[in-house]
């Protein structure tokens, strides 16, 4: 069984260069929260596993060659949650366009996989991205 940080870290890894084996790491009562999404015109919350899949397998699809790097780990007085800073880069196939973004995120683990995230990023950045208007 992984501690919070070791998921956290397979999280990064393998959410776009194996999402079938990042699906092992999600708990059945998922909630992701992207606190700033609605405004690039995504829902603010993806409760369970289907729709949370549906979303991983989404981006995964929408970027080409994209990584994470800088991991840092904050980890929290109770061993099952962290914060997690990192960065990502890669190119959205739609536009040919880099994307380029520093994360945020609040991970919380249960019996060794996720149950929960809160992720913040720029929406700007992903707007010119996928040149999208920002919905505010």
């Amino acid at each position: 069984m992984f501690n919070a940080s070791e998921v956290t870290q397979l999280h990064f890894e393998l959410l776009v260069k194996d999402n079938v084996r990042w699906q092992t790491l999600v708990g059945a009562e998922i909630v992701w929260e992207l606190v700033y999404a609605p405004s690039l015109g995504h829902p603010a919350r993806l409760s369970g596993q289907t729709e949370v899949f549906r979303h991983a397998a989404w981006f995964a699809g929408a970027v080409e060659g994209f990584r994470f790097s800088d991991l840092r780990l904050y980890p929290l007085a109770d061993a099952d949650g962290l914060f997690a800073e990192v960065r990502g880069e890669g190119t959205i196939r739609a536009t040919g366009r880099l994307y380029q973004q520093d994360y945020v995120v609040l991970v919380r683990t249960k019996g060794g996989k996720i149950v929960f995230l809160r992720e913040y990023f720029d929406p700007v950045r992903a707007a010119r991205a996928m040149d999208l208007s920002l919905q505010i």
